[in-house]
């Protein structure tokens, strides 16, 4: 595996607590974007050969990771004009506890995996699941719709990344129609957000109790 893997990995570890610690939205959503690009990027190094196939799929997740679903979160944060998440179900410092505890957890999980060679002492697959139980963080203690489409965003991200150790035999149209896929559950979260910030003045999901037939 390239040598670059592992470093990229660690950064990536790094960003889920980010996502898990900070209040702010538009660092939540940088946070994000920054993890969708190092994930295309992972797709050629990963990958044995530099194909056409790999280098497409890569530009296909930073442009969507990186540029397009966050922009649409930037401006669903704009309209709304708000810009932190005040209050969440579990508090920051509990979340990055939760966060330390499922990173470990993912790692002596992963360890009793019978991998490929290849994948064997990587943290491909800890990475994988410490992503996608932060993502599950993110959606369920956060009250800001905004944050929980982020979460969705990121337990996505933890697939991806566990697609990965399986790209060699995943079918193209798969791994694209991954992407799609994310792209539309994101669009759809994108007008619930509209909706919710155009009848209550906020993006908090506790006020959807209020809600009447």
């Amino acid at each position: 595996m390239n040598a670059f893997v592992e470093p990229l990995l660690v950064v990536i570890l790094l960003i889920n607590f980010l996502l898990l610690g900070t209040s702010r939205l538009r660092a939540v959503i940088q946070a994000s974007a920054a993890q969708g690009v190092l994930l295309g990027g992972l797709i050629p190094l990963v990958h044995r050969q530099f194909g056409s196939r790999a280098l497409l799929l890569a530009g296909a997740a930073i442009l969507l990771k990186g540029f397009v679903i966050p922009g649409m979160l930037v401006r669903a944060m704009r309209d709304a004009a708000i810009r932190r998440e005040v209050e969440p179900i579990v508090g920051f410092i509990p979340s990055l506890l939760l966060g330390a505890l499922s990173t470990g957890m993912a790692i002596v999980f992963a360890g009793t995996l019978p991998l490929a060679p290849q994948h064997a002492g990587s943290l491909l697959v800890p990475t994988s699941f410490a992503t996608v139980l932060t993502g599950f963080l993110l959606l369920t203690t956060r009250r800001k719709a905004i944050s929980q489409a982020v979460g969705y965003l990121i337990l996505e991200n933890g697939v991806f990344l566990m697609g990965l150790t399986l790209l060699e035999a995943m079918p193209f149209l798969v791994e694209i129609g991954v992407l799609l896929d994310l792209f539309v559950c994101l669009f759809v979260m994108g007008i619930i957000i509209h909706h919710i910030s155009r009848e209550f003045s906020s993006l908090d999901t506790a006020r959807l109790t209020a809600l009447k037939d």
